[in-house]
């Protein structure tokens, strides 16, 4: 899986398809612009693959428009400026990087943290929505069956944690290399690649991400939310974390 720079995401213009066999693809979101010309910036926003209305009345569209084209797009401008003096941020993948914070110059590391954490969440969130996104089944389910007990379990348990994580944050399943499933919470843009473990899925809990529609209703969101998992997908990064090729 890519970076999410300009030259790792062109890879993804092959398709989602090859998630599996294409090590660290299934982080790309869809098909991405055309390799940019020397010097431009390395980071780019991933374009939705659907309409900003295509959640409604789940999500607003105005909810979509700003959590994508503002909230996230500052993630990528705020990488671009501190890639312009610090190169191997846009050229390393991303499970490097955050994977090795202290690696990164004291006085960006929190910015970092922060922006490329914010960046690898919700390039992994708009992935794993989408309208008529089905309903698990296969290994995937098999998975949710074994591990968190079964899809009403699951859901009730992960809307808990969702409610319960205190002010901005996510809530994730983790997946290991094994395929065996666990449901935890960061704070903030915190991604499970700073512990060393990998996400198969998450929502975002930050009140950008509910609050016109939703208020302070967490748990209303929380709930709602599950009609926009796409489980194409979800069981695209399965197949790719038990294979090892799935970065984020």
């Amino acid at each position: 899986m890519p970076s999410m720079s300009r030259r790792h995401l062109m890879f993804a213009a092959t398709g989602m398809a090859a998630a599996v066999a294409a090590p660290r693809l299934a982080f790309a979101q869809a098909a991405a612009p055309a390799a940019a010309p020397a010097g431009t910036a390395p980071f780019v926003l991933p374009p939705l693959t659907y309409p900003v209305n295509a959640f409604e009345p789940h999500i607003d569209a105005k909810t979509m428009e700003i959590h994508h084209g503002r909230h996230h797009s500052a993630f990528v401008a705020n990488l671009n400026t501190f890639a312009k003096d610090n190169p191997m941020l846009g050229e390393k993948p991303v499970v490097e990087v955050l994977g090795n914070l202290n690696s990164v110059p004291d006085n960006i590391r929190t910015g970092v943290r922060n922006n490329l954490g914010g960046h690898a969440n919700h390039t992994m969130f708009w992935q794993i929505m989408g309208p008529n996104g089905g309903k698990p089944e296969g290994e995937v389910l098999a998975a949710i069956d074994r591990d968190l007990g079964g899809m009403e379990k699951f859901q009730t348990d992960f809307n808990a944690a969702g409610g319960r994580q205190f002010g901005s944050g996510w809530v994730f399943v983790i997946v290991d290399k094994a395929g065996k499933l666990s449901i935890e919470t960061r704070p903030n843009q915190d991604n499970p690649i700073i512990d060393g473990k990998r996400a198969l899925m998450g929502n975002d809990v930050w009140e950008h991400a509910y609050y016109l529609s939703y208020q302070n209703r967490r748990a209303d969101y929380l709930k709602a939310w599950w009609n926009t998992v796409n489980w194409t997908k979800v069981a695209e990064r399965y197949a790719a974390a038990k294979a090892g090729t799935l970065a984020v």
